[in-house]
Protein backbone atom coordinates (compact mmCIF):
# COMPACT_ATOMS: atom_id res chain seq x y z
CA UNK A 1 0.00 0.00 0.00
CA UNK A 2 1.71 3.45 -1.08
CA UNK A 3 2.25 5.33 1.83
CA UNK A 4 0.51 9.33 1.82
CA UNK A 5 2.62 12.03 2.83
CA UNK A 6 2.22 15.62 4.12
CA UNK A 7 2.47 17.89 2.16
CA UNK A 8 2.81 20.98 4.50
CA UNK A 9 4.44 23.03 7.46
CA UNK A 10 3.13 21.70 10.88
CA UNK A 11 2.28 24.86 12.79
CA UNK A 12 4.81 25.64 15.16
CA UNK A 13 6.65 29.43 16.36
CA UNK A 14 8.62 28.71 13.40
CA UNK A 15 6.39 28.64 11.11
CA UNK A 16 4.74 31.91 11.60
CA UNK A 17 8.53 33.68 11.76
CA UNK A 18 8.80 32.14 8.40
CA UNK A 19 5.61 33.30 7.39
CA UNK A 20 6.35 37.05 8.74
CA UNK A 21 9.74 36.66 6.67
CA UNK A 22 7.87 35.71 3.45
CA UNK A 23 5.60 38.15 3.80
CA UNK A 24 8.38 40.72 4.09
CA UNK A 25 10.20 39.20 1.37
CA UNK A 26 6.92 39.38 -1.22
CA UNK A 27 6.41 43.20 -0.17
CA UNK A 28 9.86 43.82 -1.10
CA UNK A 29 10.44 41.71 -4.22
CA UNK A 30 6.48 42.78 -5.43
CA UNK A 31 8.36 46.57 -5.41
CA UNK A 32 11.60 45.74 -6.93
CA UNK A 33 9.43 44.18 -9.75
CA UNK A 34 6.68 46.94 -10.18
CA UNK A 35 8.48 49.90 -8.59
CA UNK A 36 12.31 49.45 -8.49
CA UNK A 37 12.39 47.92 -12.04
CA UNK A 38 9.61 49.78 -13.34
CA UNK A 39 7.79 47.15 -14.92
CA UNK A 40 4.72 48.33 -13.46
CA UNK A 41 1.78 46.21 -11.57
CA UNK A 42 -0.17 44.66 -14.75
CA UNK A 43 3.54 43.54 -15.58
CA UNK A 44 4.48 42.71 -12.40
CA UNK A 45 1.19 40.68 -11.78
CA UNK A 46 2.01 39.33 -14.95
CA UNK A 47 5.64 37.93 -13.51
CA UNK A 48 4.76 37.37 -10.12
CA UNK A 49 1.87 35.19 -11.15
CA UNK A 50 3.84 33.23 -13.73
CA UNK A 51 6.20 32.23 -10.90
CA UNK A 52 3.79 30.95 -8.45
CA UNK A 53 2.46 28.85 -11.05
CA UNK A 54 5.46 27.37 -11.43
CA UNK A 55 6.11 26.91 -7.89
CA UNK A 56 2.47 25.93 -7.10
CA UNK A 57 2.81 23.23 -10.03
CA UNK A 58 5.81 21.78 -8.02
CA UNK A 59 4.53 21.61 -4.74
CA UNK A 60 1.48 19.99 -6.03
CA UNK A 61 3.47 17.29 -7.95
CA UNK A 62 5.81 16.76 -4.85
CA UNK A 63 4.58 13.57 -2.89
CA UNK A 64 5.37 14.95 0.16
CA UNK A 65 6.54 18.36 2.21
CA UNK A 66 9.40 19.70 1.35
CA UNK A 67 10.46 22.94 3.46
CA UNK A 68 12.54 25.10 0.50
CA UNK A 69 9.64 24.44 -2.05
CA UNK A 70 6.82 24.86 0.23
CA UNK A 71 8.08 28.29 1.86
CA UNK A 72 9.34 29.58 -2.10
CA UNK A 73 5.23 29.07 -2.78
CA UNK A 74 4.45 30.97 -0.01
CA UNK A 75 7.05 33.77 -1.17
CA UNK A 76 5.16 33.51 -4.42
CA UNK A 77 1.63 33.85 -2.67
CA UNK A 78 2.57 36.99 -1.32
CA UNK A 79 4.64 38.79 -3.94
CA UNK A 80 1.59 37.72 -6.16
CA UNK A 81 -0.42 39.22 -3.79
CA UNK A 82 1.51 42.44 -3.81
CA UNK A 83 1.17 42.92 -7.32
CA UNK A 84 -3.01 41.95 -6.73
CA UNK A 85 -3.75 44.61 -4.23
CA UNK A 86 -1.35 47.69 -6.07
CA UNK A 87 -3.59 47.07 -9.06
CA UNK A 88 -6.72 46.89 -7.73
CA UNK A 89 -5.53 50.17 -5.64
CA UNK A 90 -3.30 52.12 -8.36
CA UNK A 91 -4.48 50.83 -11.39
CA UNK A 92 -7.87 50.20 -11.08
CA UNK A 93 -8.43 52.99 -8.62
CA UNK A 94 -10.46 50.79 -5.85
CA UNK A 95 -8.93 51.87 -3.11
CA UNK A 96 -7.47 49.52 -0.25
CA UNK A 97 -11.13 49.67 1.22
CA UNK A 98 -13.30 48.29 -1.16
CA UNK A 99 -9.85 45.88 -2.47
CA UNK A 100 -9.68 44.27 1.09
CA UNK A 101 -13.44 44.11 1.00
CA UNK A 102 -13.49 42.26 -1.96
CA UNK A 103 -10.53 40.16 -1.29
CA UNK A 104 -12.20 39.72 2.16
CA UNK A 105 -15.45 37.76 -0.08
CA UNK A 106 -13.01 35.51 -2.17
CA UNK A 107 -11.15 34.42 1.24
CA UNK A 108 -14.45 33.27 2.85
CA UNK A 109 -16.17 32.07 -0.29
CA UNK A 110 -13.28 29.98 -0.41
CA UNK A 111 -13.13 28.49 2.88
CA UNK A 112 -16.78 27.99 3.01
CA UNK A 113 -16.38 25.91 -0.07
CA UNK A 114 -13.72 23.96 1.40
CA UNK A 115 -15.64 23.05 4.40
CA UNK A 116 -19.01 22.11 2.15
CA UNK A 117 -16.89 20.07 0.28
CA UNK A 118 -14.06 18.27 2.72
CA UNK A 119 -16.29 18.95 5.33
CA UNK A 120 -13.63 20.56 7.35
CA UNK A 121 -11.21 23.01 7.50
CA UNK A 122 -7.74 21.50 8.47
CA UNK A 123 -5.12 22.95 7.55
CA UNK A 124 -2.24 20.30 8.79
CA UNK A 125 -1.78 17.56 7.61
CA UNK A 126 -2.93 17.80 4.33
CA UNK A 127 -2.12 14.79 2.36
CA UNK A 128 -5.17 14.97 -0.73
CA UNK A 129 -4.31 16.70 -3.78
CA UNK A 130 -8.34 18.57 -3.89
CA UNK A 131 -7.58 19.73 -0.10
CA UNK A 132 -4.49 20.80 -0.90
CA UNK A 133 -5.70 23.29 -4.14
CA UNK A 134 -8.46 24.79 -1.58
CA UNK A 135 -5.38 25.97 1.00
CA UNK A 136 -3.16 27.00 -1.68
CA UNK A 137 -6.07 29.46 -2.82
CA UNK A 138 -6.95 30.55 0.52
CA UNK A 139 -2.97 31.22 1.01
CA UNK A 140 -3.34 33.58 -1.85
CA UNK A 141 -6.38 35.30 -0.89
CA UNK A 142 -5.32 35.85 2.30
CA UNK A 143 -1.74 36.95 1.55
CA UNK A 144 -3.58 39.37 -1.09
CA UNK A 145 -6.17 40.51 1.83
CA UNK A 146 -3.26 41.61 4.22
CA UNK A 147 -1.60 43.72 2.15
CA UNK A 148 -4.45 45.63 1.06
CA UNK A 149 -5.20 45.88 4.83
CA UNK A 150 -1.39 46.93 5.79
CA UNK A 151 -1.54 49.83 2.81
CA UNK A 152 -4.91 50.83 3.94
CA UNK A 153 -3.26 50.93 7.50
CA UNK A 154 -0.31 52.97 6.31
CA UNK A 155 -1.46 54.88 3.18
CA UNK A 156 -5.44 55.36 3.55
CA UNK A 157 -5.27 56.40 7.62
CA UNK A 158 -1.62 57.34 7.96
CA UNK A 159 -0.11 55.77 10.62
CA UNK A 160 2.98 55.20 9.07
CA UNK A 161 5.02 52.01 9.40
CA UNK A 162 6.23 51.12 12.75
CA UNK A 163 2.34 52.47 13.83
CA UNK A 164 0.86 50.25 11.29
CA UNK A 165 3.47 47.48 12.64
CA UNK A 166 2.41 47.93 16.11
CA UNK A 167 -1.50 47.52 15.32
CA UNK A 168 -1.42 44.25 13.61
CA UNK A 169 1.20 43.43 16.48
CA UNK A 170 -1.15 43.71 18.33
CA UNK A 171 -4.47 42.17 16.47
CA UNK A 172 -1.96 39.01 16.52
CA UNK A 173 -1.57 39.35 20.29
CA UNK A 174 -4.73 38.76 20.90
CA UNK A 175 -4.95 36.29 18.70
CA UNK A 176 -2.43 34.53 20.31
CA UNK A 177 -4.31 35.14 23.85
CA UNK A 178 -7.74 33.72 22.72
CA UNK A 179 -6.07 30.46 21.16
CA UNK A 180 -4.77 29.86 24.77
CA UNK A 181 -7.05 31.04 26.85
CA UNK A 182 -10.67 30.30 25.00
CA UNK A 183 -11.83 27.46 22.81
CA UNK A 184 -12.43 29.18 19.83
CA UNK A 185 -11.94 27.21 16.80
CA UNK A 186 -8.40 27.30 16.12
CA UNK A 187 -8.91 27.18 12.33
CA UNK A 188 -10.03 29.92 12.24
CA UNK A 189 -7.75 31.61 13.89
CA UNK A 190 -5.10 30.44 12.28
CA UNK A 191 -6.62 32.24 9.27
CA UNK A 192 -6.98 35.58 11.10
CA UNK A 193 -3.67 35.32 12.37
CA UNK A 194 -2.20 34.24 8.53
CA UNK A 195 -4.26 37.41 6.94
CA UNK A 196 -2.85 39.55 10.12
CA UNK A 197 0.88 38.28 9.95
CA UNK A 198 0.41 39.54 6.30
CA UNK A 199 0.36 43.34 6.59
CA UNK A 200 2.86 43.06 9.81
CA UNK A 201 5.39 41.62 7.45
CA UNK A 202 4.44 44.43 4.77
CA UNK A 203 4.58 47.00 6.77
CA UNK A 204 8.10 46.20 7.89
CA UNK A 205 9.52 45.74 4.79
CA UNK A 206 7.78 49.01 3.72
CA UNK A 207 9.71 50.36 6.92
CA UNK A 208 12.83 48.97 5.39
CA UNK A 209 13.04 50.80 1.73
CA UNK A 210 10.35 53.56 2.09
CA UNK A 211 12.41 56.66 2.39
CA UNK A 212 13.30 58.28 6.01
CA UNK A 213 11.10 61.42 5.08
CA UNK A 214 8.19 58.72 5.41
CA UNK A 215 9.37 56.89 8.00
CA UNK A 216 11.36 54.13 6.54
CA UNK A 217 15.07 53.41 6.29
CA UNK A 218 15.16 54.02 2.75
CA UNK A 219 17.41 50.28 2.30
CA UNK A 220 17.27 49.27 -1.55
CA UNK A 221 14.34 47.11 -2.48
CA UNK A 222 17.22 44.19 -3.48
CA UNK A 223 18.93 44.61 -0.34
CA UNK A 224 16.17 44.19 1.90
CA UNK A 225 14.85 41.15 -0.33
CA UNK A 226 18.16 39.77 0.17
CA UNK A 227 18.59 40.00 4.13
CA UNK A 228 14.79 38.58 3.80
CA UNK A 229 16.21 35.51 1.92
CA UNK A 230 19.33 34.71 3.77
CA UNK A 231 17.18 34.83 7.44
CA UNK A 232 14.50 32.52 5.88
CA UNK A 233 17.15 30.16 4.26
CA UNK A 234 19.09 30.00 7.83
CA UNK A 235 15.41 28.99 9.32
CA UNK A 236 14.84 26.78 6.60
CA UNK A 237 18.19 24.83 6.96
CA UNK A 238 17.79 24.56 10.85
CA UNK A 239 14.45 23.76 11.06
CA UNK A 240 13.12 22.14 7.77
CA UNK A 241 14.10 18.28 8.57
CA UNK A 242 12.98 18.50 12.30
CA UNK A 243 9.19 20.29 10.90
CA UNK A 244 8.93 17.19 8.25
CA UNK A 245 9.45 14.55 11.04
CA UNK A 246 6.74 16.53 13.21
CA UNK A 247 4.47 16.34 10.24
CA UNK A 248 4.72 12.62 9.37
CA UNK A 249 4.42 11.41 13.55
CA UNK A 250 1.58 13.80 12.93
CA UNK A 251 -0.13 12.25 10.04
CA UNK A 252 0.84 8.32 11.60
CA UNK A 253 -0.70 9.30 14.66
CA UNK A 254 -4.07 10.62 12.91
CA UNK A 255 -4.08 7.33 11.08
CA UNK A 256 -3.58 4.91 14.25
Amino acid sequence: MKTAFNKVATITLWFWVLKILATTLGETSGDLLAITLNLGYIAGLAIASSVLAVLLAAQLASSRFRPALYWAAIVGTTTAGTEVSDLMDRTLHLGYLLGAAILATCLLSTLGIWRLVEGELRVSPIVARRRELFYWTAILFSNSLGTAFGDFLSDSLGLGYISGAALTAAIIGVVVALHYTTRINGVALFWVAFVFTRPFGATFGDFLTKPTASGGLHFSTLTASAVAVMLMVIIIAATGRGDARRAQRHLRARSS
